[in-house]
């Protein structure tokens, strides 16, 4: 076994815990790759409504979802992941990816930032159903990471312990900062 990227790690924990063919939300599209973890798990019969503001990550996710067969089950939406509520019911979907941080390949100026992160979360944790999972990356790098690492984590402290469980793991012997894994259970 090889050294696990976060991403991974955090598709891993969420298949354990997702229900094959629901409704699932990729916050933070970037280049698609959770989008197409969440399509994957989909299925036929699920489907995938994924956000984010840069017109790059829509044609570079757009061109993933093509060449794997997966454009089918998904909702590519230019918009920011605080207007969630806009396209999706409350306690409908079952699982929610937030990957934080910058574009990979894109403009690092662009970043999510930790007033709309935790916004974009309230507005998820809203949108999920009870049983319902959401995985967030956060990293701690560039203009903003620590800060916005920080202020989600201290927001999460504050959660309901009766409506949510929240799991903070940590890449324990990895020197320069390594992301961190966060996972939001809705119990009730």
């Amino acid at each position: 076994m090889g050294r696990r990227a976060v991403t991974q790690w955090c598709h891993e924990i969420l298949e354990m815990h997702l229900p094959e063919n629901g409704l699932y939300v990729d916050a933070t599209m970037g280049n698609g790759h959770d989008t197409l973890f969440l399509c994957r798990l989909a299925g036929e019969r699920g489907h995938v409504y994924a956000f984010d503001i840069q017109e790059a990550a829509l044609e570079n996710t757009r061109k993933r979802l093509e060449r794997e067969g997966a454009e089918g089950v998904c909702s590519l939406i230019r918009a920011s992941h605080v207007e969630m509520g806009a396209y999706l019911a409350p306690g409908t979907v079952d699982g929610m990816i937030f990957n934080c941080g910058y574009l990979p390949g894109g403009d690092h100026s662009l970043a999510t930032r930790p007033e709309t992160t935790i916004k974009a979360i309230q507005v998820g944790l809203g949108l999920l159903k009870t049983g319902g999972v959401m995985g967030i990356c956060l990293y701690s790098g560039g203009d903003t990471g620590f800060e916005e690492k920080a202020r989600v984590l201290s927001y999460l402290k504050g959660l309901d312990a009766h409506r949510y469980t929240v799991i903070v793991q940590e890449y324990h012997n990895r020197g320069n900062h390594p992301p961190t894994p966060v996972f939001i259970f809705r119990e009730c």
